[in-house]
């Protein structure tokens, strides 16, 4: 894996000192997503910065055996003795804008000897990014999350925090403030907004940023995930990016887009203008891949128990293997590309994810499923047009168009099972996760789906 030479990173982690000093800050967080996707991190003191940026936070490795209901899963080596360091990228640092005096760094996790940890997300994607890079690609992405603003009725409990209806001017209106507040906080950051509307469910929002690079994109959506929550706490409001927070609304997905490019940045290659369909072979394959493990890559891409309220048929959020041209029903979308701007804007679509996925995992097993397609040069199979629950039993059979997981224990089972994606997580970060969903999916079954419902919706 390439690594960029020791007398960049002292300088980027000399400018991040400086530049923490010169704005006044008094904490420095170092964040991480778990295995459940949850944010979490510690926090150093500007005066301790400098060694902290080389010398990271130390951190129980039992931290990657913890679930979203703060329950730590059984797994060999994660227990009470042993610690890992959480040590920054200084690349990712950024002033936090909701947070008084605080900034955020996002951290690589390392072993005592300095290298690598088997169970951290961040260097699995980064694996993958590099074997993709083997084969000529560089892969471009952007997470589009949907996400619900949250208000406290007279009882004290959070309810949606307008009924506003879709792509309605009086949601524009109604969230107003809290939006053009977060866009600001979003800039500052360097995170360029693309488009902003108020979604089909109360009070959700579906605020979008520009692509990047595939690690850059997911380092973005857990500063754009915290970015909302920390602006909408500074109006009194929460907000959900749970897949299903309140079961009589539309849920929320996290829709994946993703292309693969040249080395040098500068050729879409799942761009073919001159076919029908304005994809490459190579895109062809690819999504090929993806469709051929999606089983499995959903236990990583729809990653809580709660996905499944939305993963539904006729929700517009996909529940049958199959890819479409702006087929809102479909696994994977083909969207338009941009007039005038087709070769550059030609993506694929991952209707099915969400943001309780880890976006390094879910990135990564996409990159990893879809290299399989190209690899064994899969072939797509046809595209579907229509809603795929519209169709007979044998249509849907002649299509492909088999059912998606309707849990996650039937995620996490066909995850557990496909070779391929277990292979490229490796044994200590497979086993790590299964065990924390696991976990998940014995707690849940013991309560009822008010309990689902309420852990879910703040947790993410």
């Amino acid at each position: 894996m390439a690594t960029e030479p020791a007398t960049d990173v002292a300088a980027q982690r000399a400018r991040v000192v400086e530049q923490a000093q010169a704005s006044d800050l008094r904490l420095v967080r170092f964040l991480y997503c778990d295995n459940d996707g949850i944010i979490r991190g510690k926090a150093t003191g500007v005066s301790g910065l400098g060694s902290r940026l080389e010398t990271g936070i130390g951190l129980t490795v039992a931290m990657q055996a913890f679930s979203m209901l703060d329950h730590l899963a059984s797994v060999d080596g994660m227990g009470p003795a042993g610690e890992i360091r959480l040590v920054p990228d200084p690349e990712t640092f950024v002033i936090a804008p909701y947070a008084p005096r605080t900034g955020v760094v996002l951290i690589d996790m390392l072993t005592s000897d300095r290298r690598p940890y088997a169970a951290d997300p961040r260097w699995f994607l980064k694996r993958m990014i590099d074997r993709a890079a083997g084969r000529g690609l560089r892969i471009v992405a952007a997470f589009e999350p949907e996400w619900s603003l949250a208000a406290l009725d007279p009882s004290g409990s959070w309810v949606p925090a307008d009924q506003s209806l879709c792509f309605s001017t009086h949601g524009m209106n109604d969230a107003a403030e809290v939006i053009d507040d977060i866009v600001s906080a979003l800039e500052a950051q360097g995170l360029q907004v693309e488009q902003y509307y108020p979604e089909l469910g109360w009070a959700q929002q579906e605020l979008s940023i520009a692509h990047r690079p595939a690690l850059r994109a997911a380092d973005a959506h857990l500063l754009y995930r915290e970015t909302v929550r920390g602006v909408a706490a500074r109006h009194g409001l929460r907000a959900s990016f749970a897949p299903k927070p309140w079961a009589d609304q539309a849920g929320n997905g996290c829709h994946l887009h993703f292309s693969a490019w040249d080395l040098d940045g500068r050729t879409n290659l799942f761009s073919d203008t001159s076919n029908p369909q304005g994809i490459s072979p190579v895109a062809r394959q690819f999504m090929a891949g993806v469709l051929g493990h999606l089983g499995g890559l959903l236990g990583l891409t729809c990653a809580s128990a709660n996905s499944y309220r939305r993963l539904q048929p006729q929700m517009w959020a996909s529940a049958y293997r199959v890819w479409g041209p702006d087929n809102r029903e479909a696994a994977l979308r083909l969207p338009s590309p941009y007039w005038g701007m087709e070769a550059e804007s030609t993506n694929v679509e991952l209707k099915a994810c969400d943001s309780s996925c880890n976006p390094y995992l879910a990135l990564g097993g996409v990159i990893a499923a879809g290299l399989d397609g190209i690899e064994r040069q899969l072939e797509l199979p046809p595209p579907v047009t229509v809603d795929p629950h519209s169709l007979d039993d044998e249509e849907r059979a002649r299509l492909g168009a088999t059912r998606l997981p309707q849990g996650l224990s039937e995620a996490v089972a066909a995850l557990r099972e496909d070779f391929l994606m277990m292979d490229a997580l490796g044994d200590r970060l497979s086993t790590s996760y299964l065990a924390v969903k696991d976990l998940d999916i014995a707690a849940l079954a013991e309560r009822d789906e008010a309990y689902e419902y309420e852990a879910h919706r703040f947790a993410y």
